[in-house]
């Protein structure tokens, strides 16, 4: 029997890409499509969806199942992928004002759930694809050259915001590191719950704040961006049904993630192992001809709507 070995290439489309010069998106889906290789899923076996923004076109380039939904709604549709066929392998893509600002409700009671698939945002702090306005991440007092006026609102951590939400897989990369954001990628597809990355963007048409210069600079002798790996710092819960330290681990990570400006922290910052939504739908207190939905036999119901 051969068995096939992926390839990234085997996850590349032949759609134009019509992002813009230099954005980050571009090392983003290289990094997607060498994680989903070094996974080695199937691409008829991955599922895609996006909402509305620049990155909303994502599925257009990925070699998989597609859904390109409305916006502010990817995290519920790719929900109901998962639920509707649990052999797939779910990722939801979005931008910050896609996932944060519309979609924050979405966002928010997704990790109440803990439905086994991943959430990518493509984070550069602006609403790219309406011109440049200030998004929910947009520090409050900051203005680029995209925005009439300085940010008059307080921004949100969307990794504070995703732990306290009940994320069991909450991480940070950034879009021109795309080996370790690969690897990270990776982590966060293998995780058996709902896995959520952050991912620093550079957007070189509107975000003349956080560049590539400001990420890559060295301030104190040290590199801004540092990554977890290199530090004691340990993001797994070991005993999840210990309360005391998984309160523990989310604080610890939560502090973590305000850590911003000369120093700003790259990797997982909190990972939890625990059933997920269809864990608890096949076994949990429920009549015996509730469990196991998966096995049901559906063709009346399919029929009925033919």
């Amino acid at each position: 029997m051969v068995v096939q070995t992926f390839t990234a290439k085997d996850y590349k489309t032949a759609v134009h890409n019509t992002w813009c010069p230099g954005c980050g998106d571009f090392a983003i889906l290289n990094a997607l499509q060498a994680a989903l290789a070094e996974v080695q899923v199937p691409p008829h076996k991955v599922a895609v969806v996006s909402g509305i923004g620049c990155s909303g076109k994502a599925p257009h380039y990925v070699n998989a199942y597609g859904l390109h939904t409305l916006h502010g709604r990817a995290v519920p549709v790719a929900t109901g992928v998962k639920l509707a066929n649990p052999e797939l392998t779910v990722l939801a893509v979005g931008g910050d004002g896609d996932g944060y600002g519309i979609g924050a409700g979405y966002f928010v009671n997704a990790g109440r759930r803990n439905v086994d698939f991943t959430y990518l945002v493509f984070d550069n702090e602006v609403y790219g694809l309406t011109k440049g306005q200030g998004a929910p991440t947009m520090i409050k007092g900051l203005r680029t050259k995209g925005m009439a006026e300085p940010a008059i609102q307080d921004n949100i951590n969307p990794l504070a915001l995703a732990i306290s939400s009940g994320y069991t897989f909450v991480a940070r990369g950034y879009a021109l590191q795309p080996k370790s954001l690969a690897q990270l990628i990776g982590q966060a597809v293998r995780h058996r719950g709902t896995a959520f990355v952050d991912i620093l963007q550079t957007c070189p048409v509107y975000n003349d704040l956080h560049t590539k210069e400001w990420f890559g600079e060295q301030i104190g002798g040290h590199p801004r961006l540092f990554q977890l790996d290199d530090t004691d710092y340990d993001p797994m819960v070991h005993d999840p049904t210990n309360l005391e330290e998984v309160v523990a681990k989310k604080v610890q990570a939560i502090a973590k993630s305000y850590e911003w400006g000369d120093r700003i922290p790259l990797g997982v910052f909190y990972k939890i192992d625990v059933p997920t939504f269809e864990d608890q739908l096949a076994l949990g207190d429920r009549p015996p001809e509730r469990r196991n939905i998966w096995n049901r036999d559906l063709s009346a119901l399919e029929n009925s709507f033919r």
